[in-house]
């Protein structure tokens, strides 16, 4: 019974040892994706600032933790859980973002992002840039506060 046993794990062992292998190289390089390109809900331009270590750690207005190394931001009135895509014109640069939170409140600003989504799209030098941005996705359903335990 013993020996059936570890020539069972074995043989079990080795199969999985050469599906690993194999799927990698079913993969064929350079493939094109019949896949749409998602067509945005609307389109406009703003000018956008960052903001990063003085929040850092701190809640959003969604009631997660702000990490200014992810790919979200502040906007005043899109629904939270919005996806916007963000494309620097001057250098063509874009980044996926998940609106978490509220804010600019600076006037004359649109959108609030993190330092990762300011230094993908090349402006965290800067502070500012002007930025198309393209509603990707509405939240399928609305945000509720969560109780917090106390």
């Amino acid at each position: 019974m013993q020996s059936k046993l570890s020539f069972l794990i074995i043989s079990l062992v080795v199969l999985m040892g050469s599906l690993a292998v194999a799927v990698p190289e079913a993969r064929a390089p350079g493939v094109i994706s019949n896949r749409k390109p998602i067509q945005p809900i609307s389109v406009w331009e703003g000018t956008a600032s960052w903001y990063g270590p003085g929040f850092h750690g701190r809640l959003t207005a969604n009631g997660e933790i702000y990490d200014m190394y992810i790919a979200t931001a502040a906007h005043l009135h899109l629904p939270l859980g919005s996806i916007v895509r963000l494309v620097n014109p001057e250098t063509g640069q874009s980044r996926l973002v998940l609106i978490n939170d509220r804010g600019p409140y600076v006037e004359g600003r649109e959108i609030d992002v993190s330092y990762e989504v300011a230094r993908s799209l090349g402006f965290e030098e800067q502070g500012l840039a002007r930025v198309r941005i393209e509603l990707l996705k509405l939240p399928t359903r609305r945000w509720k506060p969560q109780p917090t335990a106390d």
